[in-house]
């Protein structure tokens, strides 16, 4: 692998990257660039590329809230490239295809440019499958240079074009802004779904208000007191789901530690029930929604091997059984169709199934993560051990901190990816709005980014500080 390596360097050298600061940037600045790139993305999903027929456009909520996308836009395919270029990587990384020491900044630059590299290249591959599965359908109406091929080709590139500019912004607000613009753009896509299901003023064509609060509002005012209850229970549970986040965010327990050459002076190694945060979820959801579009790809050209499709939804197939239910706010009749259509015995086995799947690939991608992260116990205990620290009443000696450490991470890792994935499923089947999994992506998101503007506060009124622990 050495050689493919050393063929792929000279291409991820001459690739455009986003020019680090000269200086470091102050906070009023990191959110203006923060707030730059969130407008940016936002006018994306308002752009329709050029030839593509809207009127046959159909909308896929989901995929649109976890990868930060708006079906028939620039912006269709998100983030998808980024997350499952990442995702492809991390694979190859810990199965040991590539042997790269990520500790040494030449090799951790060559992995950023590999992984940029993949994402355009999956750019392309992801706006294909939209385009030739007929997803994002072109006007034949409006040939290209007089041939359809070419109008096709024209999307395609358009939308490959949008994931690229979202990798670009990414890199810009890591550099200049606040946190990640892969997080950024998850938490606006499940913010504007949350609050568009719950306040928004458009009317149906029946005449009532779809947004939660005002068709209960509708209702009561009709009189229809049982109806206007039904209306905003997505609402509760989303609250529901939001809270149990937040409370387990904060449940960990902490390793008392010692400083070996100053006594007296203490830490205490915090290990969360979530250690692994909602990586698990993330990846999990990805994989899950790429094998739907794979199947989509298939099953339009002939080979329904992950199952068959009706107006771009999987009907039967692996493909079927690892998509979540549909929002009730699509489905004519409310929260009552929607408990009476999941009640049929080949929605049960649909949901469990479903769950199954979610809370498995929840467990493997929680485990392989700590494994190729240096989140495991071997290398926390190298890490501790590194800078002086020790367990007091045992030896100096990192064996003896990571057979401490073995007692819980295997665990926590296990039981937090495990509840996860149930959290994430229970949000899904209820029908809280902006979906589980985007639910406990914000969630996790919002609480990073209050941490990362309360470090940057505490850095420019102690300056000195930053340089102390080497930020």
């Amino acid at each position: 692998m050495k050689s493919v390596l050393e063929a792929i360097k000279p291409i991820t050298d001459i690739l455009p990257e986003v020019k680090r600061p000269e200086r470091a940037p102050i906070l009023k600045e990191k959110l203006l660039w923060t707030l730059a790139a969130l407008l940016i993305f936002y006018i994306l999903g308002q752009i329709y590329p050029i030839g593509v027929d809207a009127s046959r456009i159909a909308r896929f909520e989901r995929l649109e809230i976890l990868l930060g996308s708006k079906t028939g836009t620039l912006i269709t395919a998100g983030i998808g490239p980024i997350v499952l270029a990442s995702i492809f990587l991390q694979l190859a990384v810990g199965a040991k295809l590539f042997q790269l020491d990520l500790t040494k900044p030449e090799n951790k630059k060559l992995f950023q440019g590999i992984q940029k590299l993949l994402a355009i290249g999956l750019s392309f591959f992801e706006a294909a499958i939209y385009v030739w599965s007929g997803y994002i359908p072109a006007n034949p109406a409006n040939p290209i240079f007089g041939s359809f091929i070419t109008a096709q080709l024209f999307v395609l590139l358009q939308l490959a074009l949008g994931s690229i500019i979202l990798l670009y912004l990414d890199e810009v607000v890591q550099k200049y802004g606040i946190g990640s613009g892969i997080s950024l753009f998850i938490a606006a896509g499940v913010t504007q779904a949350v609050f568009i299901g719950s306040f928004s003023l458009a009317i149906d064509p029946t005449g009532i208000p779809a947004g939660l609060v005002p068709q209960a509002l509708y209702y009561f005012a009709s009189g229809d007191v049982v109806t206007a209850i039904w209306a905003i229970v997505p609402i509760l549970f989303t609250i529901l789901v939001f809270l149990g986040t937040v409370y387990v965010e904060g449940m960990k327990i902490e390793l008392p530690l010692a400083y070996g050459k100053a006594r007296g002076l203490g830490a205490r190694y915090p290990i969360k029930f979530m250690y692994v945060s909602n990586i698990p979820v993330i990846l999990a959801s990805a994989v899950m929604l790429n094998i739907q579009l794979m199947g989509m790809f298939m099953a339009s050209a002939g080979l329904p091997l992950l199952g068959n499709y009706q107006n771009n939804q999987p009907i039967d197939g692996i493909a079927y059984y690892s998509t979540a239910l549909p929002s009730p706010l699509l489905i004519p009749g409310g929260y009552p169709a929607y408990l009476q259509s999941i009640l049929t015995p080949g929605e049960i086995v649909h949901i469990f199934a479903y769950g199954i799947m979610l809370i498995i690939l929840c467990i493997v991608f929680g485990w392989f993560w700590i494994e190729t992260t240096g989140m495991g116990a071997k290398d926390v205990a190298a890490q501790l051990t590194r800078v002086g620290l020790q367990i007091p009443g045992f030896r100096a000696d990192p064996r003896i901190i990571e057979k401490i450490l073995e007692r819980y991470i295997p665990v926590i890792t296990v039981l937090g990816s495990i509840f996860v994935g149930i959290l994430a499923w229970f949000a899904d089947i209820t029908g809280a709005l902006g979906t589980g999994t985007g639910i406990l992506l914000t969630v996790g998101i919002i609480y990073r980014f209050y941490e990362d503007l309360a470090q940057q506060q505490i850095f420019e009124m102690y300056p000195v500080l930053k340089k102390f622990v080497g930020s």
